[in-house]
């Protein structure tokens, strides 16, 4: 625990509710490797002594993380860090917006990047004539230093500067030049992972995986972009909130 409190000690002077610097704390962490993957916090009780705060303040901090998907309540057994992700459907973000809401690193291994013209697939896909440029995109997606997923984005070449306008965010880049998607068809398929898919996963062949297929488009109906990707099952819940008609 000395590690946290000593990260505690260093937000003190911060004009932030004693609730939300423990949960920059316990965010800061998390990251550090303080607490590891799938282990249990600390109880409550033990939290509030050892940081000489109330349980309160520890039980409102808890569940604003746990409402965040970084950490997970199991009855009777405690508070455990969560090594699953949430992607809630019905909202349009990027991989690295989900990783950073949920105080993980974004990172990416390019596979390739080029340069090229519409397949027949592209070109139905996206709506463009054929002979028309792209940008293909081929990446595995790290959350910290875990490899969550592949990625194979075709982008309309108008839509970027250049090539190299994507670092990390393919979205913040598409932003930058103001053709970020405002909506997106998508499809969720299951699949078990073949031994190219796994060995970049990091993961076993025939292990379960997620398939998603995106197509952003812009707000004046224009496609933008055609996304493939795998997601490690192990590590994902895809999440869609419904209501009645």
């Amino acid at each position: 625990m000395s590690s946290l409190a000593e990260i505690m000690r260093s937000m003190e002077q911060t004009s932030l509710p004693l609730y939300q610097q423990l949960q920059r704390a316990l965010r800061e962490a998390i990251d550090k490797r303080v607490f590891g993957p799938e282990e249990a916090l600390p109880a409550e009780r033990q939290l509030a002594a050892d940081l000489s705060i109330s349980r309160i303040t520890v039980r409102k901090a808890i569940d604003g993380l746990v409402d965040e998907g970084l950490l997970v309540r199991r009855p009777g057994s405690g508070n455990f860090i969560n090594t699953r992700i949430e992607k809630n459907f019905a909202k349009l973000t990027s991989f690295s917006e989900d990783m950073r809401a949920r105080g993980r690193t974004p990172k990416s291994v390019w596979l390739k990047r080029s340069e090229g013209t519409v397949t027949p697939e592209e070109a139905l896909r996206l709506r463009l004539s054929p002979g028309a440029p792209v940008y293909r995109f081929n990446r595995i997606r790290y959350a910290d230093d875990m490899p969550m997923c592949l990625e194979y984005a075709t982008i309309v070449a108008g839509a970027l500067p250049s090539l190299d306008a994507v670092n990390v965010s393919m979205y913040e880049a598409l932003e930058k030049s103001g053709n970020r998607p405002v909506r997106a068809l998508q499809r969720l398929s299951a699949l078990l992972l073949n031994a190219e898919q796994a060995q970049l996963l990091q993961a076993q062949q025939g292990d379960a995986g997620l398939a998603v297929e995106r197509l952003g488009f812009l707000r004046d109906g224009r496609a933008v972009e055609f996304c493939r990707s795998i997601f490690r099952g192990d590590m994902y819940d895809f999440v869609a909130e419904l209501s009645t008609p």
